[in-house]
């Protein structure tokens, strides 16, 4: 595997301080943030200076009930081409539910979801593991997620879960420590515990990023500094193996430049520490072995001979698909459309849930499209919640702010007549199959139709 060293997340935010930030081996960038035929020039300058680059999937789903679209595939491979990357890495999680499966409308999650550690779902999760990795050109890797809500009826804890993963697929591990820290708090799981479990050779990097802690739930949001515990995970994580690459993720409330140098300086201390608690012989795994080949891991259980054949089960049944979507599509329905709560969750968590979905909902809109909380002020946010509430999402963020910009303006709002022109015009310049001409004699010509319409 190969070493990639210490990385910073690179995002458009803190482009210009990565790019002086000392010590740094590699970055990542959000895949979908990217286009392979416009690639950052803070990025190419990068590359240029031999820095790696590796994409970072966030929506291909791979935990759904639906085998992974081809489009968005073929765009991680291309991503992966233009950037040079020695592999490509995604989540274990679904996105998105609904559709043929069930008979029912397509939604969209906005957001990672817990897949249950069933063998429904590992068998899909297998499959559609198999099929990304015969679309994309380099190794995949994918990565625990964190939880705010438990499966009822599960069957494996995380470790298991991913061992039987990694065992019958050979793909790469992405590890965030992060992640069993926020699964530890919520969900009462213990991170030395899954260390145990893991393949640790099929680790392919390591993830470390802050969160907070609010009334007893731990939020993983990739915009407070990393916490003693989590840089405690990192070390115990170290003392079983050498992780090829480490990497601080930071999405949102970007601090000064000093502040990350400090927390990479926090995160080689907690490496090094780790190396010292293993002593000689850290890197032999704690009993297990690996094989790599042509971008494969053949992980081997203590006991069993490295030439032992894979788990070679069928492709996952179309009943054990139909099973998991049923079940993915009413909790999220659940989360988005305000039906009722699965039996055996915890109406609770899933109420927590359902509100932080929401509210990522209102600030990613208010990202990709800034006009709309300019043109609505400080109602904004509470209109958007109050939409979201009884809009579930069906496509991307971009349809959603088209979406709620047509819903306010059907229901008479903003009352402000001012704000209701400019909200009316942002979206006819959107919605239309292309944007309205600015020509000026074409827009008088608008004015003077406005006009005689309200005589």
């Amino acid at each position: 595997m190969e070493r990639l060293g210490t990385g910073i997340g690179w995002r458009p935010e803190i482009a210009d301080a990565v790019e002086r930030m000392p010590g740094i081996d590699w970055v990542e960038a959000v895949a979908e943030n990217v286009c392979p035929g416009h690639l950052p020039e803070s990025l190419l300058r990068l590359r240029e200076r031999g820095v790696t680059v590796v994409p970072h999937g966030v929506s291909l789903g791979l935990g759904g009930a639906d085998r992974p679209d081809e489009d968005r595939l073929t765009a991680l491979a291309e991503r992966a081409t233009a950037l040079g990357s020695p592999l490509v890495t995604e989540h274990i999680a679904f996105v998105r539910a609904g559709g043929p499966l069930t008979a029912s409308p397509r939604l969209e999650a906005g957001h990672l979801l817990p897949v249950p550690r069933t063998r429904d779902a590992l068998d899909v999760l297998c499959e559609n593991v198999r099929i990304a990795q015969a679309a994309l050109p380099v190794p995949l890797a994918v990565e625990n997620i964190a939880a705010l809500i438990s499966w009822p009826g599960e069957e494996m804890t995380e470790g298991q879960f991913l061992y039987e993963l990694a065992d019958r697929t050979g793909v790469r591990l992405l590890i965030d420590v992060a992640n069993l820290h926020t699964n530890h708090v919520n969900r009462g799981e213990d991170p030395a515990e899954a260390l145990a479990d893991l393949p640790l050779e099929a680790i392919a990097y390591v993830h470390v990023a802050g969160g907070f802690e609010r009334d007893g739930v731990w939020h993983d949001s990739h915009a407070h500094p990393v916490p003693r515990p989590v840089l405690d995970i990192l070390t115990d994580l170290a003392s079983r193996v050498s992780p090829p690459g480490v990497l601080l993720e930071r999405d949102e409330n970007f601090p000064e430049p000093s502040e990350l140098e400090g927390e990479l300086t926090a995160i080689r201390g907690a490496l090094e520490k780790g190396r010292e608690q293993a002593g000689v012989g850290s890197e032999e795994g704690g009993g297990e072995s690996v094989a790599v080949a042509a971008g494969r891991v053949t992980t081997t259980r203590p006991g069993t001979t490295a030439d032992a054949p894979l788990d070679t089960a069928d492709a996952a049944s179309a009943p054990a698909r139909q099973r998991l979507a049923l079940a993915q599509t009413a909790l999220l329905s659940a989360l988005v459309a305000g039906t009722p709560v699965p039996e055996g969750f915890d109406r609770v968590r899933v109420g927590v849930q359902a509100r932080a979905l929401a509210g990522k909902r209102a600030d990613v809109v208010a990202k990709v499209a800034p006009e709309l909380p300019e043109i609505l002020g400080a109602g904004y946010r509470a209109a958007f919640l109050g939409y979201a509430h009884g809009h579930p999402m069906g496509a991307g963020y971009r349809r959603d702010a088209l979406d709620f910009a047509g819903y306010l303006l059907g229901s008479g709002l903003p009352e402000d007549p001012h704000a209701r022109a400019g909200l009316r015009e942002w979206w006819l310049e959107r919605s239309g199959p292309r944007p309205r001409s600015h020509r000026p004699a074409v827009r008088l010509a608008r004015a003077t139709r406005r006009v005689l319409l309200r005589r």
